[in-house]
């Protein structure tokens, strides 16, 4: 018996195959996503604490309460932004399963879901998985701007939503005011969704996070995605949310329900901790990416890469064209196996056979000093080689 026919449409995470070359080849992994240094040694003692506490059974579907406030209360102290924690929101298995959750609730076979491109990998396969039609824009190189003309000459009479993710995976684009103004004027024009995906709000070196749920307009046409992985360091823990109006969230955890019933419940408890530390946690997160971004940049533009220095998030976009005249996944193997340094494939972040990702490969530098500096040695090794 054949396997079903939506599964032949997409492949398997090539991120996450990164990182299985880059083990084969003991190559300095800054493919994957994840960092390798310790999360808030806090938030371990409170994980340890509930699990000795009992706090190991289900815990209520769409997240327990403790951890379901605490959002609530970061969004309207963050974004006077107000969300009722007991009908609006929905904590999930990860941004990943919420936003799987989203799509299977809110879209039908033939909807059409418009996507910025390049994206995370994760968004096509959510749209076919539910029968819907992603739809890619182009974002415009090298400052990875979006085309309002473009953006409107996608739409049809079968667009149901947009899918806007800022700061942007993979290429640190973070959207202006004015670019979310522009998607906002038209999600209302066009009666329209929009589906954010945030999880590196609070990884930021220039511009300012902004929530479209926030603008004139947008509070009910919003849902809102975010994790707590990259803001805490724990990739591996998976907790991630989305807040929508009441009556999406009750089609969005029937999903939820059926797909995982509920998030770890003593994870939930200590994640909750997470969102009492005080404002110079995140600060000091930030101003720590920066000082990586800015280690590996210059290391980078020497070894003969081309990008636009990331505004947000953790990746560098580099175009190799300079470099080498292979295929993305042919430069990136070369590169995990000969350099030492693994990367992921700009294809990746573009739809199935589109050209433009081929020039492409993507740098996490979400790591520790020591293994950036792993990578900047092998990095210096690139020019005498091709």
């Amino acid at each position: 018996m054949a396997n079903a026919k939506r599964t032949h449409t997409f492949s398997e995470s090539v991120i996450r195959e990164m990182t299985r070359v880059a083990n084969q080849y003991g190559a300095v992994n800054l493919s994957q996503g994840f960092p390798d240094f310790p999360m808030p040694e806090s938030m371990k003692e409170a994980a340890i604490a509930a699990i000795r506490g009992d706090i190991n059974q289900y815990a209520i579907t769409w997240g327990s309460k403790k951890l379901r406030n605490a959002i609530a209360d970061k969004y309207q102290r963050r974004y006077n932004m107000p969300v009722d924690p007991e009908t609006q929101l929905t904590v999930a298995c990860g941004a990943t399963e919420a936003t799987a959750s989203v799509f299977l609730a809110l879209f039908n076979p033939g909807d059409e879901v418009i996507i910025f491109e390049p994206f995370y990998e994760n968004y096509g396969p959510d749209a076919i998985l539910c029968e819907a039609t992603p739809v890619f824009v182009p974002l415009v190189a090298p400052d990875w701007h979006f085309d309002a003309d473009l953006l409107r000459k996608a739409i049809t009479n079968k667009t149901r939503a947009i899918v806007l993710n800022s700061p942007h995976n993979p290429t640190g684009h973070v959207f202006s005011r004015d670019e979310m103004n522009t998607i906002a004027e038209i999600a209302i024009k066009h009666d329209l969704l929009v589906i954010t995906d945030d999880p590196y709000e609070y990884i930021l070196f220039e511009g300012e996070h902004i929530c479209i749920a926030t603008l004139p307009g947008m509070a009910d046409r919003t849902i809102t995605i975010s994790s707590l992985s990259k803001t805490f360091s724990i990739t591996g823990w998976r907790l991630g949310y989305a807040i929508a109006s009441a009556e999406r969230s009750t089609a969005i955890r029937k999903v939820h329900d059926f797909l995982t019933v509920g998030a770890p419940a003593p994870l939930m408890e200590a994640a909750a901790l997470g969102y009492s530390y005080p404002d110079s946690y995140y600060q000091q997160l930030s101003d720590e990416y920066r000082e990586r971004r800015d280690f590996l940049g210059g290391p980078l533009r020497d070894a003969g890469f081309k990008f636009a220095t990331p505004a947000g998030a953790y990746y560098f976009f580099a175009d190799f064209s300079d470099i080498s005249k292979d295929d993305d996944v042919t430069f990136a193997k070369w590169m995990a196996r000969e350099i030492g340094v693994a990367t992921v494939p700009g294809s990746s972040f573009f739809r199935p056979g589109a050209p433009e990702g081929k020039k492409y490969t993507r740098f996490a530098f979400c790591k520790q000093r020591t293994t950036l500096e792993k990578a900047v040695e092998k990095l210096s090794k690139l020019k005498a080689m091709v």
